[in-house]
């Protein structure tokens, strides 16, 4: 923000209106897209005990954290992602819940980190989680889910693409190829290929041999993996790893079969080096990414979390989610020219003169009450008459109406469109009518 006595603190973010209306269309667009599927909206707290991300992640994560001693004497945080805090909830009352519980929310998150493209100490997402179906259809679903929210915002299959990926193929190859499987540390070779595009390769292979693998192992593992384009391509990765990773390519295939029926299915290509950084993600998992390369960094990500809930204390429960974060997805929506129109926009400004305000109120109230969606400005800094046309003119009004006491006293009201500067009359007493949204074509 500009220069002033007070400027606002770097975590938190200022949208002014054009922007704001952006923003908030594309939140809409993501949970239409949700609603449409039988996910109900969710509401969750913006602070959370600081103990919750350090039983979940250890003690260094709080200095990633907005962490800090509250009036009462409690450690917490602003929240940093929101699947703890659904988990927590779905622990709460899991019992009285009906499954599959699907549920969705947008809203911000907080983390002390560097920012860079697409990436802000405050960022917002829309999360999308169903709990209780271990079934390939619920991954299919979220998938489909994800899928429709970029297609309602304008993108298509030549904008983004969804790389899907099995952790337990991963785990299970890893452990298949190890010369020793009781040494390797499966989740940190797991960690090491959610690294493999960031890192130069000479470091990736470092990686994976402080998991365990050698030098030559960690080779031949990559190979395997890079190598999958298609689902064909799986035959080969299944008959290196064994039952196990039999078992998730398995998996792995139905989910693409689903979300092809579910109709994500040309957004989804095959990619083993999809990994997802967090260990909590157990089977499918999934990163969307701008098919011409202009955004840098995957848009959002998502996946199986089957042991977070009874790993908070509740039942065992199996879970998928996503969360679209809007920093990226603005970026990509960008780069493809569908991000939508930051300019204000008014349908009507009704233009008061003189002692008119009685009836330019009515006028505006009646267009006001034509649908939900009208917005209607009128005078409320008691201007002059070129002040407000100035005003109506700044804020992308498309009909003017006039009212005057020269006007009123010929019992009529002048329209006017701002686009072409033309003008007409019409009666004020049936002013506007009773139904459609009057402009000048209509009296012209």
């Amino acid at each position: 923000d500009a220069p002033g006595q007070y400027v606002r603190v770097r975590c938190c973010r200022s949208f002014y209106p054009g922007e704001r209306s952006a923003r908030r269309e594309v939140t809409d667009t993501d949970e239409r897209a949700a609603a449409r599927y039988g996910l109900r909206e969710v509401a969750t707290p913006a602070l959370e005990r600081t103990e919750m991300y350090v039983d979940k992640s250890g003690e260094a994560i709080v200095e990633e954290l907005y962490a800090f001693e509250d009036n009462g004497g409690r450690e917490v945080a602003l929240t940093p992602e929101l699947t703890p805090t659904v988990a927590r909830m779905v622990v709460a009352r899991g019992q009285e819940l009906s499954k599959p519980i699907k549920w969705v929310s947008t809203r911000p998150f907080w983390r002390y980190e560097q920012v860079q493209q697409g990436r802000f100490r405050e960022f917002y997402q829309t999360n999308i989680d169903v709990f209780g179906s271990a079934a390939p259809e619920a991954d299919a679903e979220v998938l489909a889910v994800a899928a429709d929210a970029l297609t309602d915002l304008g993108l298509t299959a030549d904008d983004f693409e969804f790389r899907v990926s099995h952790r337990d193929i991963l785990g299970g190859l890893v452990r298949a190829l190890a010369a020793d499987p009781d040494v390797v540390d499966t989740p940190a070779a797991i960690r090491a290929v959610d690294k493999r595009a960031k890192v130069d390769e000479g470091e990736y292979l470092g990686l994976l041999s402080d998991a365990g693998l050698s030098r030559s192992t960690a080779r031949e593992f990559d190979e395997l993996i890079a190598g999958v384009e298609t689902v064909d391509d799986l035959d080969a990765v299944a008959a290196a790893g064994g039952d196990d990773v039999a078992d998730a390519v398995a998996n792995l295939r139905n989910v693409l079969a689903a979300a092809a029926d579910f109709g994500a299915g040309e957004y989804c290509t095959v990619s083993l080096t999809a990994a997802r950084g967090l260990d909590y993600y157990t089977g499918v998992v999934f990163e969307c990414f701008g098919s011409t390369g202009t955004v840098s960094r995957s848009v959002f990500g998502g996946g199986r979390y089957d042991d977070l809930i009874e790993s908070f204390g509740g039942q065992p429960t199996p879970a998928v989610g996503v969360a679209p974060g809007h920093a990226t997805l603005a970026l990509l929506c960008q780069r493809a020219g569908v991000w939508p129109e930051e300019a204000l926009s008014t349908d009507y400004y009704v233009l008061s003169v003189g002692d008119t305000r009685e009836t330019a109120a009515r006028i505006a109230q009646d267009l006001r009450a034509i649908d939900d969606e009208v917005v209607v400005e009128t005078d409320v800094a008691d201007r002059s008459f070129g002040a407000q046309l100035g005003y109506a003119d700044s804020i992308n009004a498309e009909t003017v109406v006039l009212v005057g006491e020269r006007d009123l006293a010929n019992g009529e009201v002048t329209v006017k469109d701002m686009a072409s500067g033309a003008e007409t009359t019409a009666p004020v007493e049936t002013f506007p009518p009773a139904v459609g949204r009057p402009t000048y074509d209509d009296f012209a």
